[in-house]
């Protein structure tokens, strides 16, 4: 890992209530400085909401601290130089060319009434190399696919270049090869870069293969945390997704999720 400070992740007790129903319950995340935590659980669990309230984006209550800072406590500007965010179905304006989108990830960093630097290019640019997208620079957004627009979408969050990154099922909509493309260059931010990491994913295999830690959330609450190989149990997985799975452990100790067809034993 680089000399770079990492910033570490505590969620303590946060709740939300949306619509006048509690759809998240003292929730507690933590996340060491350059870890990665998948958060995972079934449909309508509350993973995008934990994300959106751990970004500021909905009332809660409880505390998010990013290296010692409370969140609550922050300017927006000074939350984005903090913390970036890439949401699952963002609106994005179909005329905006991509490199115009990544761009926007340097707003935090750009005066009021002023302009992007050459630095502030360079730096959206590159990121657009780092995923495969530098040919697509100049194309609107109307005319990308729905695992381009994605892939254009991590792209702005990694221009912030926050040190927490919040990523809202980064493969949704990607082919395989573009899934591991993007799996892998997050890991290498992780490593390299000392990126704190939050994901929501909905594959639990690439969540085991990927993530130092597992947040299980069923039902607005957090009901297991911990290592992959803690996290992903069949007793856990079949109380809480009803599904029969058999777990296996790779060479490496981390956990393979497979689904059980009626014949198997």
């Amino acid at each position: 890992m680089s000399g770079r400070r990492t910033y570490p992740l505590e969620v303590t007790d946060l709740g939300v209530r949306l619509d006048g129903r509690e759809v998240l319950s003292a929730a507690a995340v933590s996340a060491a400085g350059g870890e990665w935590l998948a958060v995972v659980g079934p449909n309508g669990a509350g993973k995008s909401t934990l994300l959106k309230a751990m970004m500021g984006l909905l009332p809660h209550t409880g505390e998010v601290v990013v290296g010692g800072v409370r969140v609550r406590d922050l300017k927006p500007r000074e939350r984005a130089r903090l913390i970036a965010y890439a949401p699952q179905s963002p609106s994005l304006p179909p005329d905006m060319t991509v490199f115009d989108y990544t761009l926007l990830g340097r707003t935090p960093y750009i005066p009021y009434l002023g302009r992007e630097s050459a630095a502030d290019r360079e730096i959206a640019g590159a990121v657009l190399e780092r995923l495969d997208l530098a040919g697509f620079a100049a194309r609107p957004l109307a005319h990308m696919s729905g695992g381009e627009r994605q892939r254009v979408v991590l792209a702005r969050a990694l221009a912030q270049q926050a040190p927490v990154l919040l990523l809202d099922e980064p493969t949704t909509a990607l082919d395989l090869g573009h899934q591991q493309q993007v799996l892998e260059l997050v890991d290498r931010l992780r490593a390299g870069d000392g990126l704190t990491v939050v994901t929501t994913l909905h594959d639990l295999s690439l969540a085991g293969q990927y993530a130092d830690a597992l947040l299980l959330l069923a039902g607005g609450r957090v009901v297991a945390s911990g290592s992959p190989a803690q996290v992903l149990t069949e007793p856990l997985l079949s109380r809480h997704f009803g599904a029969r799975v058999r777990v296996d452990a790779e060479e490496d100790g981390r956990p393979l999720v497979r689904l059980l067809r009626p014949d198997d034993r």
